[in-house]
């Protein structure tokens, strides 16, 4: 086990390394071609600065971990092992670039396309979100064989039937834009997912799915290396690109590890920004204008009542960080 985990750890700095090295060259690469972020009108005033500021960020994380990720498993992906332990990455690959070209549309429209400030629309987005989730869940069930739920100091495994597709379904669509909300702030949404990542790949290593702790330990180091451009003040956003596949694959790695209860305690701060985002309409809608927060997500809801940006950034990863530490420790009761 012990040499399982400083393979790990070790493609975390490998991963790292290459996304701080080829960072520099897509930066340029994206100011060259003006792929700048647009800042919506009411947001807070400071964050008018950010305006023109790189976005579609998410590359820069999503290529490191392909090429590790696919040279380290390549002798099982070609085909040369029968065992179809080393294959079960494909899904959380799979489903991570999907999600990534979504939001690279998405971004795209927002910068260049016919909705320039808006991005796709959201019917259209949501739309393609459920198909993508709804095809990843039947693939999870059906030919991965996941364990459909794993509750905490709960013997056994239960089985959830049919009823576990819709219900992956929603995970990964929910999760996919919970990070999405959360991605705001210099570092927000880079820090949660990493922390996020190394809490199943420790559960991942308890079930002895070395693959795929292997996987999330990648993804780890890619953030970090993402999250060297992207502190505050950020030279770099994720985007959609970012945000909409990493969430997704955070669900996708849950689901595989069964581990899907103790999601909403590991990503505590996604779930708060999406919810807080789901009060804020709902009590629009119910007191026909009224506010419950004075801007959602959350995050811009503190920003407003006088914390500095860096200020709920930290205190939020270490909110995410207690809370991951508490879902490892239930899994692994």
């Amino acid at each position: 086990m012990m040499r399982q985990v400083s393979l790990a750890l070790s493609l975390a700095g490998l991963s790292f390394m290459m996304t701080v090295i080829w960072g520099g060259p897509l930066l340029r690469i994206l100011r060259h071609f003006k792929i700048g972020k647009l800042i919506r009108v009411d947001e807070p005033g400071h964050h008018a600065v950010k305006m023109g500021t790189p976005t579609m960020g998410g590359v820069m994380v999503i290529v490191p971990v392909l090429l590790l990720t696919i040279l380290l498993n390549a002798v099982a992906l070609i085909g040369f092992m029968q065992s179809g332990v080393g294959r079960s990455v494909l899904i959380p690959m799979i489903v991570m670039v999907g999600y990534a070209i979504l939001g690279m549309i998405d971004d795209w429209e927002g910068i260049r396309g016919k909705r320039k400030g808006e991005g796709m629309r959201a019917r259209t987005k949501f739309f393609f979100q459920v198909l993508l989730g709804i095809g990843t869940a039947i693939v999870l069930k059906y030919m991965l064989g996941a364990p459909d739920l794993i509750f905490p100091t709960v013997p056994g495994v239960f089985d959830l039937g049919w009823w576990y597709v819709p219900i992956a379904a929603f995970i990964i669509v929910g999760a996919s834009n919970a990070v999405n909300f959360t991605d705001g702030l210099d570092g927000l949404a880079g820090l949660i997912s990493a922390t996020a990542f190394a809490a199943y790949a420790m559960i991942a290593l308890n079930q002895h799915q070395v693959y795929l702790a292997r996987f999330c330990f990648t993804l780890v180091g890619a953030l970090f290396g993402f999250l060297w451009f992207n502190v505050h003040p950020a030279e770099l956003f994720m985007g959609d690109a970012g945000s909409l596949s990493l969430g997704a694959t955070m669900a996708v790695v849950a689901l595989m590890t069964g581990q899907w209860a103790v999601l909403p305690i590991i990503a505590i701060i996604p779930v708060s920004e999406m919810i807080s985002v789901l009060i804020q309409i709902g009590y629009f809608k119910l007191t026909k204008g009224k506010r419950f927060f004075k801007m959602a997500p959350i995050h811009l809801h503190f920003e407003l009542l006088g914390w500095s940006e860096t200020q709920v950034v930290q205190r939020f990863w270490l909110i995410g960080l207690l809370a991951a530490m508490v879902g490892v420790g239930l899994a692994l009761v």
